[in-house]
């Protein structure tokens, strides 16, 4: 029989109520009492009932994690971190898959229904519309990757997708390339939305530089590959800016099986900088998105909305930098 509560007050000689206090974050409880209940405790092996702990407390702990990119093997990198970086702060994820969904009712009443102390939704691609819902519902909501806006309604912590397209668009233009093409993601993304307009901003006015662009069906591999067998097909670019590294991937898969060289016949550009992306037969030059940084603070903003609700939604952008690697010509 699993050891109990009562088991653990008897063995200590206190009341049920002062070990229940004991393994109470923030109850009132002498250093005394605690290290006999502990060590009663320890000898007998008890371990505290969590659910039975949130239903005195109200707080179950547990954080829905909402994710629609579970193809894209750069959130392997961003739910491991996310999962351990919960943990160690006392909350237990709560993992919720969106790949298909249009509307986000379904979600919000099983979240409910878990009784979820708040929400952090990872995706760049899912409208702002579905943070929004899970905040209406009365949900602490973060908002990881999400789009930059001035006006927010949740909490949101991503890097600015527009000056991410200029980078790219400069990265480029500094190696001498001229025919340019961007190739993005689901064209109804907010990611691949400003990632291109910030693209085609700076380069507009430039006489000299020729741009087209086109998008792939989804963040995976294999919509890389057909992309780029598209643009192949159609008259290849000089270089190309792919909304993503696995995208990039895959367009780089494509151009070698077509016979050509990277970066000595195409150029190639991604953006992430997910492991793979440095594995020596790919060799990505790709635009760094700080995934690890995005990752803490958004658990960060979590813990202190859990901490002290109430106060107004905000926007984190973290920097991007570009890593060198082999895909593109080197600077002169």
């Amino acid at each position: 029989m699993p050891v109990t509560l009562k088991d653990v007050a008897a063995r200590a000689g206190v009341s049920r109520s002062a070990v229940s206090r004991t393994f109470t974050p923030g109850a009132s409880v002498s250093a005394k009492m605690r290290a006999r209940v502990e060590e009663a405790a320890e000898a007998l092996g008890y371990c505290p009932n969590a659910l039975a702990s949130s239903l005195t407390t109200g707080r179950t702990k547990l954080i829905g994690l909402v994710s629609n990119n579970f193809h894209n093997p750069a959130f392997l990198e961003i739910f491991d971190r996310f999962t351990r970086g919960l943990q160690e702060r006392g909350l237990r994820p709560l993992l919720v898959n969106l790949t298909d969904e249009t509307a986000p009712d379904a979600s919000v009443r099983m979240l409910r229904q878990y009784s979820v102390d708040g929400v952090v939704l990872a995706s760049s691609t899912l409208p702002p519309s579905f943070a929004q819902a899970f905040s209406e519902a009365g949900m602490p909501v973060v908002h990881a990757f999400g789009r930059a806006a001035r006006r927010t309604a949740v909490d949101v912590v991503t890097i600015d997708n527009l000056a991410c397209g200029r980078m790219a668009a400069r990265t480029l233009l500094a190696r001498g390339y001229r025919r340019l093409a961007f190739l993005g993601g689901p064209e109804g993304a907010t990611s691949t939305q400003d990632r291109l307009a910030g693209f085609r901003a700076e380069l507009a006015g430039r006489a000299d530089v020729e741009v087209s662009h086109s998008f792939a069906a989804d963040y995976t591999f294999e919509a890389g590959r057909a992309a780029m067998f598209r643009s192949l097909d159609a008259g290849p670019a000089e270089a190309y800016f792919c909304g993503d590294d696995v995208l990039s991937i895959g367009a780089l898969s494509a151009v070698r099986e077509r016979g050509l060289t990277v970066p000595g016949d195409v150029g190639l550009l991604g953006v992430n900088d997910m492991e793979i992306a440095g594995w020596q037969m790919i060799g990505l030059t790709t635009i760094r998105q700080p995934m690890r940084e995005i990752v803490q603070a958004s658990i960060d903003l979590m813990v202190e909305k859990l901490a002290a609700p109430g106060h107004a939604p905000r926007v984190q952008v973290l920097p991007c930098t570009v890593i060198e690697r082999t895909t593109l010509r080197p600077l002169p």
